[in-house]
């Protein structure tokens, strides 16, 4: 009795620190300025989906399917389902362990050179129970429900990752397209130019040289397009990974061609369903909450707190309370009667009084694995900042270059179509419609992949934001010490 109402008096006492987030001086606000103005804008809401505020059907069905069988996330799911045993392992040593037993005998013994022949019988229930006076199993169960909402945030992470690799990769087929498109375009109208010149050389008013520069952009122009086709099949088998699926039994439909009379500009903005969404970054300390990767650390630095108490707990002595029950008879018949009943109660104190400075070292090293974990958190947290503000100002540029380059490409075509008319006129020679023909090439391929730029950019900043995804998901649990 002595003994039970010590382990009650104790039962709250709790060695080592109690958690605190470990605290970071942040910004009051992003260097960069943003979002900004886009043709037709979806909006990121934590509420939904993030992905379908880039108004794209085909990738909302992948990414549906991404989330359902990608090996990566069913490996963390696995890894969280680990880690919620685990931590009920740890929780179930608050509890006393009840035990049963029964058994028979036959045995032979010799008491002063008398041989007796007996039988046996046993039947009853033992428990145990540690009183966990100083906390070390709440402190472990402490650590155990820690690394399981570290996980949990670690399966996010994982679902975010492979969400915004899938969208960044299947944008960038997309582009492609876009590009093969202006490719094939470009191939016809180097096909009339050809005709052109050779009907021109045929009546003697061009020369063979002529004929050769236009048949050399040509054969270039498809060269490129052919060349286009290996990096649109490693995204689209890059894309059938991530989805969980072989290669050979994936592919996506290419973009609907554009007219011939479409520009470039026009057509990439008519047939490319995705859209730049506005993306709401937030102040810097609301990252904390927002993003997977910087919960999965900062839960992880909590379990090393924890930690801390269970190598300290190491230190006192360790209070363990048995009782048991039963019937003890030789004759099975009479086992069950008042006189075979047996019980015992007890309770056992045992202390280290010397391991050569183990005890020590286990703490030791405890602070340590948390002055670790507390770098790695406030290390997770830089990175993000630093993601957030690197996509902000990427952005920032190429909405003013994209600007500029749409002029640019304006330009470059007027160029060419006035150098066209001026070599029908006879006024200059061939060598300035190529030249203006290769400005104009350049010019809108790289309008297009300033495109892809800005998507990729803009997928990369949700993922730097979080997509939506809050702190609370990861299921906190209180201290135990506060329970």
């Amino acid at each position: 009795m002595t003994a039970l109402a010590l382990a009650a008096l104790l039962a709250g006492c709790a060695v080592g620190p109690d958690y605190v987030r470990p605290t970071m001086e942040l910004p009051q606000a992003y260097k960069e300025d943003g979002p900004w103005k886009v043709a037709a804008p979806g909006q990121v809401d934590g509420n939904q989906r993030w992905w379908e505020a880039y108004g794209d059907p085909i990738l909302n069905d992948l990414i549906v399917q991404a989330n359902a069988a990608n090996q990566n996330i069913q490996q963390a799911a696995a890894q969280y389902r680990q880690a919620q045993a685990a931590s009920q392992i740890a929780r179930a040593s608050l509890w006393p362990t009840v035990g049963a037993q029964a058994g028979a005998a036959r045995a032979q013994t010799n008491t002063n050179g008398t041989q007796r022949l007996a039988d046996s019988y046993t039947v009853g229930l033992n428990a145990s129970w540690e009183a966990d006076i100083w906390g070390r199993i709440r402190r472990g169960a402490e650590a155990g429900d820690a690394n399981a909402q570290a996980s949990a945030a670690s399966l996010a992470a994982a679902r975010l990752s492979i969400q915004a690799t899938l969208a960044q990769d299947y944008l960038q087929l997309r582009v492609t397209d876009l590009q093969k498109d202006l490719y094939r375009r470009t191939v016809e109208a180097y096909t009339r130019s050809l005709q052109l010149t050779t009907h021109q050389y045929e009546a003697g008013t061009a020369l063979r040289s002529d004929v050769a520069q236009a048949e050399t952009q040509l054969r270039s122009a498809q060269a490129q397009l052919i060349d286009l086709d290996a990096t649109r099949n490693q995204l689209e088998h890059a894309i059938a990974m991530l989805i969980g699926r072989a290669p050979a039994a994936f592919s996506l439909a290419p973009l609907q061609a554009a007219a011939a009379s479409d520009s470039a500009m026009d057509a990439n903005a008519q047939r490319l369903q995705a859209s730049l969404p506005q993306i709401p970054t937030g102040l810097p300390s609301e990252l904390l909450e927002r993003r997977p990767d910087i919960a999965n650390a900062e839960r992880l630095a909590a379990a090393a707190n924890a930690n801390i108490g269970v190598a300290r707990a190491a230190y006192f002595p360790t209070l363990t309370l048995s009782a048991s029950g039963g019937y003890n008879s030789l004759a099975f018949g009479q086992l069950f009667d008042t006189p075979s009943r047996v019980w015992s109660l007890g309770a056992a104190l045992a202390e280290t009084i010397f391991d050569g400075g183990a005890r020590g070292a286990r703490n030791d090293q405890a602070v340590a694995a948390y002055d670790a974990a507390v770098a790695q958190y406030k290390q997770t947290v830089l990175g993000g900042l630093q993601e957030v503000e690197d996509n902000l100002s990427t952005l920032r540029v190429l909405d003013r270059e994209s600007e500029l380059q749409a002029q640019a490409v304006k330009a470059a075509q007027l160029a060419e179509r006035l150098a066209m008319s001026q070599y029908q006129a006879g006024t200059v020679t061939y060598l300035s419609v190529v030249t203006t023909q290769a400005t104009s090439l350049t010019n809108q391929r790289t309008a297009v992949t300033l495109l892809g730029r800005q998507l990729v950019a803009s997928v990369t900043l949700v993922k730097a934001t979080g997509g939506g995804w809050h702190a609370g998901q990861a299921e906190p649990q209180p201290p135990l010490a506060a329970r």
